[in-house]
């Protein structure tokens, strides 16, 4: 699992999600779950939910969010299976902001605890595929809260990353945005994480998922399988680039380390060009 980068942060933390629990009139339950770095924290709830706390720099997190799990509640059908929402509680920490929400408590475990891309097969069912799909389709009609991955973005970064300009994203559908493995779950599928959800380029959730199964061929074939409608048409193929970009771009800050080789030699079968990785640019 993920953890804490320090103590002053799992502190921090920690003091949030017991403060967050007495608003919210609940006690956290177990030992909690921690996100990247320690950004986020979870735990379960003596009311049988889940308490989850999120945690941004105040400097940097906008007054009124325009994103997130309750625009999700409002917004995206029944049909996508996700976790539903009970209440939501936001509060300024002075240097920090800090954002709980309460929401269904999953049974089943996330498929990739410790790392977002895939290290071996988990053996998904084709119901689980199935509700991928019909839930990625839902998901695509509803009204984005606001456009991810911006076109500067792209201008800056693929030259650097890829070693090619970077394509015009004229075509987007409302997307989950940060589809990789640490936030779904096995049999049955439950799709996580809510906070990055808005307008994204066609074919950016599955090449996501795709570029971090490359370690896992079954399972990447999988993907392409299921998704070939969307891949592989001028549009998807710059979704698939785009999510290269943004995986080479963390791995020249250091991460992803054994999944480079692959996203380098799939980087170079798609675009003709093999990506030198030298520098680290600006967070997008």
């Amino acid at each position: 699992m993920y953890s804490p980068k320090d103590e002053t942060t799992r502190a921090r933390m920690e003091d949030a999600l017991a403060h967050a629990a007495a608003h919210l009139s609940t006690t956290a339950t177990g030992a909690p779950a921690w996100g990247w770095l320690g950004r986020t924290i979870g735990s379960r709830t003596g009311g049988g939910h889940w308490l989850r706390v999120h945690c941004g720099e105040a400097a940097k997190t906008p007054t009124v969010r325009n994103e997130g799990i309750a625009l999700a509640e409002e917004r995206v059908s029944g049909k996508v299976s996700r976790p539903h929402l009970h209440d939501l509680y936001r509060w300024d920490g002075g240097e920090y902001v800090f954002e709980a929400e309460l929401i269904d408590y999953i049974a089943q475990p996330v498929i990739s605890p410790e790392t977002p891309d895939l290290t071996e097969d988990p053996g998904l069912p084709d119901s689980w595929w199935t509700t991928l799909r019909e839930s990625l389709d839902a998901l695509s009609t509803a009204e984005p809260p606001r456009e991810t991955i911006r076109q500067s973005w792209a201008d800056r970064v693929f030259p650097e990353f890829l070693g090619i300009p970077a394509p015009a994203i004229t075509e987007r559908v409302t997307g989950h945005a940060d589809l990789q493995w640490a936030n779904l779950t096995h049999d049955p599928l439950v799709i996580l994480d809510w906070e990055r959800w808005g307008a994204v380029p066609v074919g950016y959730d599955p090449a996501m998922l795709y570029v971090n199964s490359l370690r896992v061929p079954a399972v990447a074939d999988r993907i392409r399988a299921e998704f070939t409608h969307v891949l592989d048409t001028p549009a998807g193929r710059i979704g698939e680039q785009i999510a290269l970009a943004e995986m080479l771009q963390a791995v020249g800050r250091g991460w992803y380390v054994e999944l480079a080789p692959y996203l380098l030699d799939r980087a170079e079968g798609l675009t003709g060009m093999r990506p030198t990785l030298l520098a680290r640019p600006e967070a997008k």
